[in-house]
């Protein structure tokens, strides 16, 4: 449901579903972070450049996972950078969603032989999005990064919200020799 505009003496305002609006807001605030352990991090970097222009979008990298709705896997991933991707994970706010960038992020890509790499950042963390290629180009994670705001765009938020508050409990009154 799109929302119906009302303009008034002193502005406008907005009359619409309330999961559609908390929704519009969050599809034009996107933050990613801004962490690579390969070569796609080079790609993932150029994102935010002059050329492919995220900010256009409302997706702007951030450096800390505290204030990131969105972890790129972009790149080469063995164990032992496993654990510290996985606590990164674990210190971003929720709702939050992963994108796998570039063939090893994807399936282990050219070193799924290799002892110490993962093959796949789905063996580890939930995968929303995956992105094929060696490396994939500014414009695939662009896109990449819109499926996440589609994806948020459907969110029902407000019942996820609801269904998060603790149950209703009845005060408990005070009886005449309590006071």
């Amino acid at each position: 449901m799109k929302p119906i505009i009302e303009r008034g003496p002193e502005g406008g305002y907005a009359v619409g579903k309330i999961d559609w609006l908390l929704n519009l807001a969050r599809r034009h605030s996107v933050w990613y972070l801004l962490f690579g352990t390969a070569c796609c991090a080079i790609e993932l970097m150029q994102t935010g450049g002059p050329r492919s222009d995220a900010d256009r979008f409302g997706m702007v990298f951030r450096s800390t996972p505290r204030q990131a709705d969105v972890l790129v896997l972009a790149g080469t991933i063995t164990y032992k950078m496993a654990s510290r991707i996985r606590l990164l994970y674990d210190q971003m706010a929720e709702p939050k969603y992963v994108i796998a960038m570039g063939s090893c992020a994807n399936t282990g890509g050219l070193f799924q032989d290799s002892y110490s790499v993962v093959n796949g950042g789905d063996l580890f963390l939930p995968v929303d999005v995956y992105i094929p290629g060696c490396p994939p180009r500014p414009e695939s994670l662009i896109e990449g990064l819109m499926l996440i705001q589609h994806k948020m765009e459907k969110e029902p938020w407000l019942k996820k919200a609801w269904g998060k508050l603790p149950p209703k409990k009845d005060p408990k009154l005070p009886k005449d020799g309590d006071l």
